[in-house]
């Protein structure tokens, strides 16, 4: 069995590429990474950045290939707006924008960064403008008109951002898009869904709305609460959207923004969509801004988990020692150099078996008869319920000593 969904770095389902799934699919030609760890990413509670660490995530962005970093949001602070000239002055390949409210004063702050686009926010469901902003509603659809068409008037690339959009009542929303985009100016449309509250089943029907209305590039920033980001990323993006809003690792506001690295490797893998990026490089630049951050994703999450590719179920060790060296995609859907990860690794503890024992003893260039593999795999059991984890090589050393001799 060959095809699109096995190579010799991937093997994942057939099923993705049945003619009854993807004939509904819309692609653009070329999609577009919109990196938003810089700004989005720090809004994660605790999360500070300073200048020479923004530079930083913005080169190894620019290695990875990401097209476009939002840098940050001038007004913040003096520190943001310093960090943000001082990546614009680096050119390092990919666009920089910024970020701005519908105030033309942070336009202008944003302009002065040197940043070749913008991106223009405002709250865009009425009960949103009227409950936390507590604006009359007019107030909303002045502010955008006017800070948009100032933003294109000064040359900036200028991308509308409506707050809240995926909770708006759609006739509403729609018309204030066409609006802001008539009177004012949008060189391109972000559907925002600030709460993660959007299903999969609705991406399809809300872009095809959208599209319907303007004639405008379409842009997706999705946030993760129910876990759904990269899912509704992956479906808008085939429904036509052209722009990934995304970060690193799913680092953002409250749960987080749709992770880069799901998106992109699923696009590959699962849709045939390579968009150009350097995969291998996908774990350093978690680990990068993981450590920057001080903040640490789950040991077991997928493509960036530091302990995603250790083995302790003695099932699996089983399936490890018999494919690892000539066939791993019997046991992976992906292999671990294919996004920089290390090798697979089997470890030691409760939920171990016989031939973890036998990888364990070859490892430390030991040998055992069964009947001691089996007191070794008892006491392996016996010392991981003890300190409740894995054990470590001296301390398996001690137990092959204390059995062996």
């Amino acid at each position: 069995m060959s095809g699109k969904w096995k190579t010799d770095k991937w093997f994942v389902s057939p099923w993705n590429f049945a003619p009854e799934v993807t004939q509904g699919f819309s692609f653009p030609k070329k999609i577009k990474f919109h990196d938003c760890t810089l700004r989005d990413g720090e809004q994660q509670a605790a999360v500070v950045f300073r200048k020479e660490e923004k530079i930083r995530i913005a080169e190894k962005l620019a290695e990875v290939g990401i097209h476009r970093i939002e840098a940050g949001m001038p007004a913040v602070s003096k520190q943001d707006e310093e960090a943000i000239k001082a990546i614009v002055k680096l050119n390092l390949g990919p666009e920089v924008f910024a970020f701005a409210r519908c105030m033309k004063e942070d336009v202008k702050r944003a302009l002065d960064t040197g940043v070749k686009g913008v991106v223009v926010e405002i709250p865009s469901s009425e009960h949103i403008i009227q409950y936390a902003y507590r604006w009359p509603l007019q107030k909303a659809i002045d502010l955008s008109i006017e800070a948009t068409k100032f933003a294109a008037e000064n040359g900036l690339y200028t991308v509308f951002f409506p707050i809240d959009g995926s909770r708006a009542e759609m006739a509403w929303f729609l018309d204030l898009i066409v609006k802001v985009a008539t009177e004012g100016h949008m060189d391109a449309l972000v559907v925002v869904d600030t709460f993660g509250g959007l299903s999969p089943s609705a991406i399809p029907y809300l872009i095809k709305n959208v599209k319907a209305r303007i004639d405008k590039p379409i842009e997706v920033h999705f946030h993760d609460d129910f876990g759904l980001g990269a899912a509704n990323t992956i479906l808008a993006l085939a429904a036509g959207a052209e722009v990934a809003h995304t970060t690193v690792s799913a680092l953002g506001e409250r749960a987080g923004n749709a992770p880069y690295e799901d998106v992109a490797l699923s696009l590959l893998t699962m849709y045939g969509v390579d968009t150009g990026l350097k995969y291998e490089k996908f774990f350093e630049t978690s680990r990068l801004v993981q450590e920057l951050a001080g903040v640490k994703v789950r040991p077991n999450r997928g493509i960036v988990g530091e302990m995603t590719l250790k083995i302790e179920s003695g099932i699996i060790a089983g399936w490890y020692k018999n494919v690892i060296d000539e066939q791993p995609l019997e046991m992976l859907p992906f292999r671990w150099d294919l996004v920089g990860q290390d090798a697979p690794e089997v470890v030691l503890g409760k939920n171990s078996g016989l031939d973890s024992i036998g990888i364990w003893l070859k490892k430390i260039g030991a040998a055992a008869t069964d009947k001691q593999v089996e007191q070794l795999l008892a006491l392996v059991k016996e010392k991981s319920f003890e300190k409740k984890g894995l054990l470590t090589e001296d301390e398996f050393r001690t137990l092959v000593k204390q059995v062996v001799g």
